[in-house]
């Protein structure tokens, strides 16, 4: 292809994002149409830019790597996993990405997966692949998706409390610890990152308040609309969390229409 290969990255982690833009940096014939650092973001941008290819995370905030392909109405670009899954978990849609990136991304693995997209593109293969793709995801989606928590783990000393998903009302992330609280107020920590555990919950049952806050649908009682535009929700606890403005477009739809 005469044009260079315009790719997007989407990706939560900073240092993930700033590997791939250093490397994509080297090749010539490839230029960055964007960044995103969630599955909203990423949606936005792929249907803004159009790139010819993207690179998606398979674990993100918000929509996971497989709901953004579900997502996109606009466009359809090529798709890349960069995962942490060993190979065996994305066998079952190989055929149909055009290739996964097993973290830390090699860079002689990058340029093989970019050859192959630029091979799509002189082709002119990109939308019938995308299309699909898209199928393939939800099929897999549908299959892959593992069974719900119903209790959570807290070692406290020398006991393990098991708390019931049932009774908590938010999960907030504080450095490389949770901090969970229950409809009775009770606090739990423990050392867990926010986006794994929120793949091991019913997303009908949680839902994002922020980049590092997870609340429970049922526990939200009423949102309020500070200066400036922004929102918080007060929960059946007592507790006030802040929503980010990414957020609250999702819980404008999800929650505050009839």
């Amino acid at each position: 292809m005469s044009a260079p290969l315009r790719v997007v990255i989407a990706d939560d982690e900073r240092p993930a994002r700033s590997f791939l833009r250093a490397t994509l940096a080297a090749f010539d014939d490839v230029t960055l149409a964007g960044e995103a650092e969630s599955g909203l973001e990423a949606v936005e941008l792929i249907e803004r830019t159009k790139p010819d290819l993207a690179l998606l995370d398979f674990e993100m905030p918000e929509l996971n790597g497989l709901q953004v392909v579900r997502a996109l109405k606009k466009f359809m670009p090529l798709i890349a996993f960069v995962t942490a899954f060993d190979e065996h978990a994305v066998q079952s849609f190989e055929l149909n990405a055009i290739d996964y990136l097993l973290k830390p991304v090699e860079p002689k693995r990058l340029r093989e997966t970019l050859n192959r997209a630029i091979e799509r593109a002189e082709r002119n293969d990109l939308a019938d692949a995308g299309e699909r793709f898209k199928t393939a995801a939800a099929t897999y989606e549908e299959l892959a998706r593992p069974a719900f928590l119903e209790r959570i783990p807290v070692r406290r000393r020398e006991e393990v409390v098991l708390v019931p998903v049932a009774q908590v009302a938010s999960i907030v992330a504080e450095g490389e610890l949770l901090h969970l609280s229950t409809l009775k107020n009770e606090k739990f920590t423990i050392a867990f990152r926010l986006k794994d555990l929120e793949g091991r919950l019913d997303p009908q049952q949680f839902v994002r308040l922020g980049r590092g806050i997870l609340a429970r649908v049922e526990a939200i009682t009423r949102i309020s609309f500070m200066p400036g535009g922004t929102q918080v929700a007060l929960l059946a606890n007592g507790q006030k969390l802040p929503i980010s403005r990414i957020q609250s477009k999702v819980l404008k739809d999800r929650l505050l229409r009839l």
